[in-house]
């Protein structure tokens, strides 16, 4: 199993918070790693970190690229993350553009690659073939990426008057029309009822063992977690307390301590409702 991603002892402070304490982890490519943990947890801020929201305070975070190498992320300015390393994310809160059809939010997403093609807008202004030709592909990947979330029929409709469960269907599209190595969820299956859940469990599945593509998922829903991941990392007070197959990790002790607050003579009795 080849590593995508390497994260290596990286430390998050603000003032005298450490959010994030020496965490280190793998992420392989072409599979889902799930990671978990109890609220303030430091779960997010990992994810802040690794897309450049946040500068880390120590520590290294080594994306092996399939065509570019290796791309070191602690280093990279927040708005070359998505765009050259193509690490790209979600958020808790859904970030749609309301008053935006459904295509139109899918071709935004895309405004790096046209806005290279417009050369400072004059390609665009005056319709050169270059810039002709982004536009033709940036519609054609978004028509795709529709098509595949089984979006189609939602196309020309404003993404904010859409049911919820759409709208976290959407953003994933959105996310996807960058080409991304690694996808970073994070709690997509928030405010999902259990059909929408179910209906998330066999997209991330799809794009993980169909289309290749590496999945960093942020998730409270064990019902998702534990039915999708191939790998699972834990983490408390921004600490990594375990991490392995969703089998191992919810009957860990150390694990179900600190999702239940169990006394440690309780500790091995039960695992992780799934």
């Amino acid at each position: 199993m080849s590593t995508l991603l390497s994260v290596r002892e990286l430390t998050m402070r603000f003032g005298g918070l450490t959010a994030i304490d020496q965490l280190s982890l793998e992420v392989p490519a072409n599979k889902i790693t799930g990671i978990i943990g109890p609220n303030g947890a430091g779960k997010t801020t990992l994810f802040n970190c690794l897309t450049g929201f946040y500068k880390p305070t120590t520590g290294t975070l080594r994306l092996n690229h399939p065509s570019r190498g290796e791309i070191r992320l602690e280093s990279l300015p927040s708005h070359r993350v998505a765009r050259d390393a193509q690490v790209v994310r979600t958020f808790q809160n859904i970030r749609l553009f309301p008053k935006m059809t459904v295509l139109e939010n899918l071709i935004v997403a895309q405004h790096n690659v046209l806005q290279r093609a417009s050369k400072f807008s004059i390609a665009g202004i005056f319709a050169l073939p270059g810039y002709r030709k982004a536009e033709g592909e940036a519609m054609a990947r978004a028509e795709t990426w529709l098509r595949r979330l089984k979006l189609e029929q939602f196309a020309d409709h404003a993404a904010g008057d859409l049911p919820y469960g759409i709208q976290r269907r959407i953003e994933i599209a959105r996310a996807l029309c960058v080409n991304p190595v690694l996808l970073c969820l994070d709690e997509p299956a928030a405010g999902l009822n259990p059909r929408e859940s179910a209906e998330l469990n066999e997209l991330l599945l799809y794009l993980s063992g169909e289309m290749g593509i590496a999945i960093l998922l942020i998730e409270h829903d064990m019902s998702v977690v534990m039915n999708v991941s191939d790998h699972i990392c834990v983490i408390n007070y921004g600490r990594k307390i375990a991490e392995g197959s969703p089998e191992k990790v919810q009957n860990d002790p150390h694990v179900i301590k600190a999702y239940l607050g169990e006394d440690d003579e309780d500790e091995a009795s039960g695992g992780i409702a799934a």
